[in-house]
C-alpha cells in the first residue's frame, strides 16, 4: 500500500513538473498517459555500471558515464546536493528530447499561462512525451487568445519521488553534451530534489540555475582540464551574450505592456505598434550580435541554428519562459555569497524563502540585487500565468 500511494505520489509530480501526454479531454487519459511515458523512461534505465562494463558500448558514453559518477559524488560532497538514486542509471530513448514542454502569454503580457496540479501548484508550463500532442496543446491555446511556444526538454525532475523507482535517469538527450554543460545540467536537476516552491516556477528554476552556474564553475576549476575549461567559457561567453539581448528585450517590453492602454481601440494599436518595434528591435540586436559571433569568434552559422530558429520565433511566451530560468538568478548567486559562499547554509537560506508566502520571498529577494538586474518580474505571476 506503501509503495503504491508513492507510486501516486510520482505520478502526479511528472504530471506537475509536464512531464505528461494528454489523451483528449480525458483526464483519466492524461494521467494514464502520463504515467505510462513515465513508467517507459524509467523501464529504459539501466545502472552505470552496466553500461561502462559493456564493451559493446562506444568508448565515448563509457567514458561518460564514468565521468557522470564523478560528477555525481562531486554534487554530494561539494554542493550539498542530495545522495539518493538519481542519476545513477542511464537510459536511451531513441528521441531527442524528454518531453516537449508549452508555454502561453497573452498578447500583452510576459506572465505565462499557468496549469495547477497536485504537489507542486500552479506551473507555467506543461510538457508532453509525445511532440505532437505538445503542438496540439499549443493550438488550443492559440485558439483562446494567448502566444505560444513549444520546445524540446533534455530532462526533467521527479523532485526525488521516483527515487524508490531506481531515480530519474541520466538521458542520450543531454549525455553527449560538453563536459561543462552536462554536468551543469546534472546539477540543475538535483537541485529541484533540495528546495522546491509549490507554484512558483520562477523561483525554482532560478534557483537550480544558480546552483548550476556556481556548481559548474567549481566543477571546472577542480576537476576538469583545460580544454573543457576552455571549451565552456567560450560557450559560455556567448550565452551571456545572448542572455544579455534577451533581457534586454525583456525590460522593454515589460515598460511596454506596464504603461499601455488596452482599454481604447487607439491605444491597442499604440501598444501593439510599440511591442511590434521592441521585437524588431530585439532582432536587429541579435543579428548584429551574430555578426561579431562569425566574423570576429570564428563560429560557424550551423552553430548558431537554435539560436536563430529562438529569435524569429520569439514572443511573449517564449520570453516569459526564459526569464522563469534568468530573472533572479542574480539575486541568488548574491545569496550564496551573503551565506560565505557554504553550500549547506545557502541551501538552508533558499529553503527559508521558499517556506514564505510568494510575494515576501520575491521582495527579499529583489532586495539582495540592484532592480535592473531583475527588472522584468515585478509580480508574483498571475494564476492564470
Amino acid at each position: 500500500m506503501k509503495k503504491a500511494l508513492r507510486l501516486a505520489s510520482s505520478v502526479l509530480t511528472v504530471l506537475a513538473l509536464g512531464a505528461c501526454a494528454s489523451s483528449g479531454d480525458s483526464i483519466i487519459g492524461y494521467y494514464w498517459q502520463s504515467f505510462r511515458g513515465h513508467m517507459d523512461l524509467m523501464g529504459s534505465a539501466r545502472p552505470l555500471n552496466d553500461w561502462i562494463n559493456d564493451t559493446s558500448q562506444k568508448p565515448a558514453l563509457r567514458e561518460r558515464l564514468e565521468l557522470a559518477l564523478r560528477a555525481r559524488q562531486f554534487a554530494i560532497d561539494e554542493l550539498g546536493l542530495p545522495d539518493n538514486a538519481s542519476y545513477r542509471r542511464y537510459a536511451q530513448l531513441g528521441r531527442s528530447a524528454a518531453v516537449w514542454n508549452v508555454v502561453g502569454a497573452p498578447p500583452y503580457s510576459l506572465k505565462l499561462h499557468t496549469w495547477c496540479f497536485p504537489v507542486t501548484g500552479c506551473i507555467g508550463y506543461r510538457g508532453y512525451f509525445a511532440e505532437a500532442d505538445a503542438k496540439a496543446e499549443a493550438e488550443r491555446l492559440a485558439q483562446s487568445g494567448l502566444e505560444v511556444s513549444v520546445y524540446p526538454v533534455p530532462a526533467y525532475s521527479t523532485l526525488g519521488y521516483s527515487n524508490w523507482l531506481g531515480g530519474d535517469p541520466l538521458l542520450n538527450t543531454f549525455v553527449g553534451w560538453p563536459e561543462g554543460d552536462f554536468v551543469r545540467l546534472l546539477f540543475h536537476e538535483l537541485a529541484h530534489q533540495v528546495v522546491y516552491a509549490s507554484g512558483d516556477t520562477a523561483f525554482n528554476e532560478s534557483y537550480a540555475t544558480a546552483v548550476e552556474r556556481l556548481g559548474v564553475d567549481q566543477w571546472l576549476r577542480e576537476h576538469s582540464t583545460d580544454k573543457a575549461r576552455a571549451e565552456f567559457a567560450t560557450s559560455e561567453k556567448r550565452r551571456a551574450q545572448f542572455r544579455a539581448l534577451t533581457r534586454d528585450a525583456r525590460a522593454q517590453l515589460s515598460r511596454i505592456y506596464t504603461a499601455g492602454d488596452t482599454e481604447t481601440a487607439a491605444g491597442r494599436a499604440e501598444l501593439h505598434a510599440q511591442k511590434q518595434g521592441a521585437m524588431q528591435a530585439f532582432r536587429e540586436a541579435y543579428a548584429r550580435q551574430r555578426e561579431r559571433w562569425i566574423n570576429e569568434d570564428g563560429v560557424r552559422p550551423e552553430q548558431l541554428a537554435n539560436l536563430d530558429r529562438w529569435v524569429m520565433d520569439a514572443n511573449n511566451a517564449s520570453f516569459g519562459a526564459q526569464g522563469a530560468y534568468d530573472d533572479l538568478v542574480p539575486a541568488f548567486i548574491a545569496l550564496f555569497e551573503q551565506q560565505g559562499r557554504n553550500w549547506q547554509r545557502f541551501h538552508a537560506a533558499v529553503q527559508a524563502l521558499a517556506d514564505e508566502p510568494q510575494d515576501a520571498r520575491l521582495a527579499q529577494l529583489r532586495a539582495l540585487v540592484p532592480t535592473t538586474h531583475i527588472g522584468s518580474i515585478a509580480q508574483p505571476p498571475a494564476a492564470d500565468r
